[in-house]
């Protein structure tokens, strides 16, 4: 990733590019064709912008009981419900219903940016984006990564780092 801030304001900025821009983050923004057919959206993104699959993470909405919250893991890994669950100190965590994820957050479900949401949630991120230099998440529509700091990423998410991912079944 390059030193500078990519302004990504005007017509094809998001609430996420906007949050990025007024923090005075240093990120890049990455297009890609999306395939509507691709099994996996995170992992589409990936393959299209060349980037390794443990680089790009996915935004879940988790429903802990009535009240919603972030989880980003790596794309190519899934999300462990009862460790998050107890990073976020519920007693038990499903996904997220997609209307009420579209809701919450102002995104489309593939689409779903940790950042510049409608309405915050808590946030936790599997703990190995500690180990990248740069991290990919959605910028608000599919087709749309966003590179930047692992750092800046939890400090403006107000992510806590957790071991929360677990290989497929």
């Amino acid at each position: 990733m390059s030193g500078h801030r990519d302004k990504h304001s005007g017509k094809g900025a998001t609430p996420a590019t906007k949050v990025l821009d007024d923090a005075g983050v240093t990120y890049a923004v990455r297009h890609y064709e999306h395939d509507a057919g691709a099994p996996s959206y995170g992992l589409e993104a990936a393959e299209k912008l060349g980037v390794p699959p443990e680089a790009v993470y996915k935004t879940l909405m988790v429903d802990l009981g009535g009240h919603l919250a972030v989880a980003m893991v790596p794309v190519a890994l899934n999300l462990d419900l009862k460790k998050f669950a107890a990073l976020m100190g519920a007693r038990k965590a499903v996904m997220a219903d997609r209307r009420d994820a579209e809701r919450r957050t102002g995104y489309m479900v593939g689409g779903i940016s940790p950042l510049g949401q409608k309405h915050p949630s808590p946030a936790g991120i599997d703990s190995r984006v500690e180990l990248l230099d740069t991290v990919y998440v959605s910028g608000g529509r599919r087709g749309l990564q966003i590179g930047l700091s692992p750092f800046d990423l939890i400090r403006l998410t107000h992510a806590v780092a957790a071991p929360i991912a677990a290989a497929p079944a």
